[in-house]
């Protein structure tokens, strides 16, 4: 697929733009002073799959919390300031491998340059973050309210002014929880930022809801090629976020590993419990290091054709069940023994 290309950053040791994989971003909902309950919290994420890390940095207690949490942890950690700039330097001062800003609400140039002038001193990048419920007065009434032309000018304003202070190690973030809006302010910004884009849209929902707008507006803006990092926001746990991001990537074919669940709709002939089995079976192999496509099927009649093209899969039957290799059917077991005798498989699989 044709990536739209952009200058490569470095967050930590994370190569974003340029010809690299898209990394998959989340932020953690704990208070960052709690450096026991953040760091926990990170571990769960990396162990799901987050390549980068973001922590909310509202006092000077959590900017310094950023140093030990720092030592206990594997991924780059971005740090999320608002209104305040001199917790922008701490952050950078206390290990920050990026920081996010809106300079809009940083305060005045002086300010805002004083946090440059320390992000460059330090090597570390600076995520330009621009959302739609943040757009000033003057662009509302230029462009008649909030549009996706007011969302890229007041991010590129933003970014021509960090480029006058003399610095370039910058990625851009637009964002709104109007999907097609969001949609279009970053195909008109990838024709003009030559700079990663971080995207995600913005206060998406529950995990339900989320899960759905983000699959939408992600989806079509990486198919066009635009993107190099990503979050998927939810109002939920964490670890949410990283399973659909991993999803939605693998979905458009933007990243390989992990195995692909594929299940069917329950019908009348359904005789076991499908959607708990599936659940299981989507759980049971999130620790499995494999490539491959893993079928649960409801009934015998049609479970081994339709499960032809997983390369394992199993079918429920009554009190009996089928495992099927490539649409051949490998041998019968009882209900109970299926999710235990797929398990065994994978784990005996040999790519």
């Amino acid at each position: 697929m044709y990536r739209n290309q952009t200058k490569e950053i470095l967050v930590g040791n994370v190569k974003i733009g340029g010809d690299n994989p898209i990394a998959i971003q989340s932020m953690t909902n704990t208070k960052t002073e709690d450096v026991k309950a953040t760091t926990e919290q990170i571990l769960r994420l990396e162990a799901a799959g987050c390549d980068i890390i973001r922590c909310a940095v509202p006092t000077m207690e959590a900017a310094e919390a950023l140093r030990e949490i720092k030592k206990n942890i594997h991924i780059p950690l971005v740090s999320d300031i608002h209104f305040d700039y001199r917790l922008a330097i701490a952050a950078i001062e206390n290990g920050a491998d990026k920081i996010r800003i809106n300079p809009g609400n940083i305060g005045s140039r002086e300010k805002v340059q004083a946090v440059v002038d320390k992000a460059k001193e330090y090597g570390v990048p600076i995520r330009v973050g621009v959302n739609s419920g943040s757009l000033e007065k003057h662009l509302l009434e230029k462009y008649g309210g909030v549009t996706a032309e007011g969302i890229v000018e007041s991010a590129l304003d933003k970014v021509h002014m960090i480029e006058e202070m003399g610095y370039d190690n910058l990625v851009v973030s637009i964002k709104s929880s109007d999907v097609m809006m969001c949609v279009e302010a970053h195909e008109l910004i990838a024709k003009q930022c030559p700079y990663p884009l971080h995207v995600g849209i913005t206060e998406s929902g529950t995990v339900y809801s989320g899960n759905i707008k983000s699959s939408v507006g992600l989806g079509i803006i990486l198919h066009e090629g635009i993107g190099n990092t990503i979050r998927v926001s939810l109002t939920g746990d964490p670890v949410e976020e990283i399973r659909t991001a991993k999803l939605i990537l693998k979905t458009l074919g933007l990243r390989k590993g992990g195995i692909e669940v594929v299940s069917c709709p329950t019908c009348g002939r359904t005789k076991i419990d499908l959607i708990g089995l599936a659940n299981e079976v989507e759980k049971m192999v999130a620790d499995i290091p494999l490539d491959i496509k893993v079928a649960v099927m409801g009934c015998a009649v049609n479970g081994p054709g339709e499960a032809k093209e997983a390369d394992i899969g199993i079918a429920g039957g009554i009190g009996e069940g089928l495992l099927i290799k490539k649409g051949q059917i490998v041998k019968k077991v009882k209900e109970e023994e299926l999710l235990s005798t797929l398990r065994q498989e994978l784990l005996d699989w040999k790519q």
